[in-house]
């Protein structure tokens, strides 16, 4: 069995070395100004440097426009495209044609109809991240990282044609659960492992991944 972690939004040396040290399989750098862990692009050809091949470089933008992807990769060889706002279906293939990386879509997640949304979207994106829809009286909501769950029963036993991340308030105390529920393979922390919004720390990203590693290897076990 195999489940594998994307680490999100970080912004400094210690943490992505602590995520690759761990096990990180993705590595989420967010550039998004309004976002507490959005970076710089020099920080993000830094921390690009430190990730090199050890786990997979994730760059995260809400309705970006092709300005703003192309500096990012002349700073940082994204290997994925991460799409975390409102963007069209024909936003994401003209993307993937252009940039010629891979091109994950999040979908936002409350309801059964969300999922059918998502159905429409994986006809052309690459992956797809279910993360939990922002209550509309939610002051100060971000597109995600919102430290919220959603229901997983919602997504459990659907058989996706892309791969797909479960995303969506988790932490080393749910992890373990939703993966139950949902069956995910691919599960992604952002504010999870965060000691106030943007600053996360080397400590929870560990017992995060550890628990992770745990859940695989008594799946394992039991086979």
């Amino acid at each position: 069995m195999t489940i594998e972690a994307k680490i999100c939004g970080l912004s400094t040396e210690e943490t992505v070395r602590a995520a690759l040290d761990a096990g990180a399989s993705y590595i989420g750098l967010v550039f998004y100004p309004p976002s507490p862990r959005n970076i710089s692009f020099e920080q993000a050809s830094i921390l690009g440097d430190i990730i090199k091949n050890d786990a997979m470089k994730v760059g995260v933008f809400v309705n970006p426009d092709d300005m703003i992807i192309r500096t990012a990769l002349l700073h940082i060889d994204l290997d994925v495209i991460q799409l975390h706002g409102n963007e069209s279906i024909e936003r994401v293939q003209y993307l993937q044609n252009k940039f010629s990386k891979i091109v994950m879509k999040a979908i936002s997640v409350e309801s059964v109809s969300d999922i059918a949304r998502a159905k429409e979207y994986e006809r052309m994106a690459d992956m797809l991240l279910f993360d939990a829809k922002a209550p509309i009286n939610m002051d100060d909501a971000l597109p995600g990282g919102n430290g919220i769950e959603f229901d997983w029963n919602l997504i459990a036993g659907y058989k996706w044609r892309v791969p797909w991340m479960l995303s969506g308030g988790l932490n080393n105390n749910n992890v373990s659960e939703a993966i139950k529920i949902s069956g995910a393979k691919l599960v992604d922390i952002s504010s999870g492992i965060e000691t106030q919004p943007g600053v996360k720390s080397s400590e929870l990203i560990n017992s995060f991944l550890t628990t992770v590693q745990d859940y695989k290897n008594e799946e394992e076990e039991r086979k």
